[in-house]
């Protein structure tokens, strides 16, 4: 973990910060435009009772941005897991924070609780749009699938990464 930078689930009273953190992540990207899915992303606490919603915090104890984690069910009840799977939603950190590590530590955060759930391989669909975070995907090892289109006129990138017991950084 990069020094000062915190990787630990959310704590109830945190979750409207961390969504205000995520929002702000997105919102840098996309703009204010789609105010219905910013709103879900900024929406921690609907999610946190069927799902992993992992912080990072810096030594201060500043929410910097937030991830979650699918390990049992999805953020839409209407899709299944694999039984080998962890997928990885809403990866948000504040544009001030940007660049300190606290998105990869988060996806080392999401492994971590991933293989503590028996899982073995982290899934994750991101957009085009999000060049920054497609880098950092690269960087740990993910390996790009085929696009599939989420939404009529909207595709996501998938990406997995193969969990092993002894991977070195995730």
């Amino acid at each position: 973990m990069p020094d000062g930078i915190v990787v630990r689930p959310v704590r109830p009273e945190e979750c409207a910060d961390a969504g205000r953190q995520t929002r702000a992540g997105f919102a840098a990207i996309f703009g204010e435009g789609d105010v219905e899915y910013l709103d879900t992303v900024a929406d921690v606490a609907g999610r946190c009772d069927r799902t992993t919603v992992l912080v990072a915090v810096d030594e201060d104890g500043l929410v910097l941005g937030s991830i979650t984690v699918e390990l049992t069910g999805k953020v839409d009840p209407e899709r299944e897991l694999a039984p080998d799977e962890a997928h990885l939603r809403m990866l948000g950190v504040a544009p001030e924070a940007q660049g300190r590590g606290a998105g990869r530590a988060l996806i080392e955060g999401a492994a971590a609780a991933a293989r503590a759930a028996g899982k073995g391989r982290l899934t994750l669909g991101t957009l085009p749009e999000m060049a920054a975070a497609r880098r950092l995907y690269d960087r740990m090892g993910f390996q790009g699938g085929a696009p599939e289109e989420h939404a009529p006129g909207r595709v996501h990138m998938s990406y997995e990464l193969r969990l092993g017991p002894s991977s070195p950084t995730v």
